[in-house]
């Protein structure tokens, strides 16, 4: 990753921390000053996704043209897709326990994402089961494509087509609808790309270090 890519990412998410604690927000019933949460909350779905889409993007270059780069590159992005889930779910927990009442209120889009993790989860687990370093790198590259497929239905469409209190789903109006307002905006986006960037950033740093330790065993093998 680009040092400069690196700076924009401190920078921004600089920014996102002290606009988002101090700046105004709208003020809604229930909701109040709660919303702030949008700012941490809705980035790391985004940061998810996005770390899935990628992780995919390799396992199916693996699949073309096998290579330990393509297989490692698509652990590590699913690695950390995983990590900003699970932040995804505790940071959204703490935000319902406030404004519905309960951490968990069963909501399908809360359902879904957990289940979201489980199948995710269970990538790992597969990749662990098997000894066979290229029968694993191949299967489990399979079974990255059907996650992701598995993934865009339970947190994208079935929340939308049942109901569910979470904006734009369930027939409930998005935030751009009703309270992603112009005092939100120029701190929610700085906040997607920035939590993004230190996904990247996390990405390549376990990448580098993969790469190290398998070299560090290669010359432990031949000093053998």
């Amino acid at each position: 990753m680009k040092n400069w890519l690196k700076i924009v990412a401190v920078v921004l998410l600089i920014y996102v921390h002290t606009a988002g604690l101090l700046l105004d927000v709208p003020r809604l019933n229930i909701l109040n000053e709660t919303i702030r949460a949008l700012y941490f909350h809705v980035p790391m779905w985004f940061g998810m996704v996005l770390l899935f889409l990628i992780s995919v993007y390799h396992a199916i270059r693996y699949l073309r043209n096998p290579s330990i780069e393509t297989d490692r590159k698509s652990v590590e992005y699913a690695n950390i897709g995983l990590l900003f889930g699970i932040l995804g779910i505790v940071t959204g927990m703490l935000w319902a326990n406030y404004a519905w009442g309960t951490p968990w209120h069963g909501d399908p889009k809360q359902n879904g994402a957990a289940i979201t993790l489980l199948v995710y989860l269970a990538y790992f687990v597969l990749r662990g089961s098997i000894e066979n370093s290229e029968q694993r790198a191949r299967l489990s590259a399979v079974y990255n494509i059907f996650a992701f497929a598995a993934m865009v239905p339970l947190i994208f469409i079935i929340p939308r087509l049942t109901s569910s209190m979470h904006p734009g789903s369930g027939g409930n109006p998005g935030f751009n609808m009703y309270d992603l307002d112009s005092s939100m905006r120029p701190v929610f986006y700085p906040a997607v790309i920035g939590w993004f960037l230190v996904g990247l950033w996390i990405v390549s740093i376990r990448v580098k270090v993969k790469e190290l330790e398998e070299k560090i065993l290669d010359l432990h093998d031949e000093n053998k």
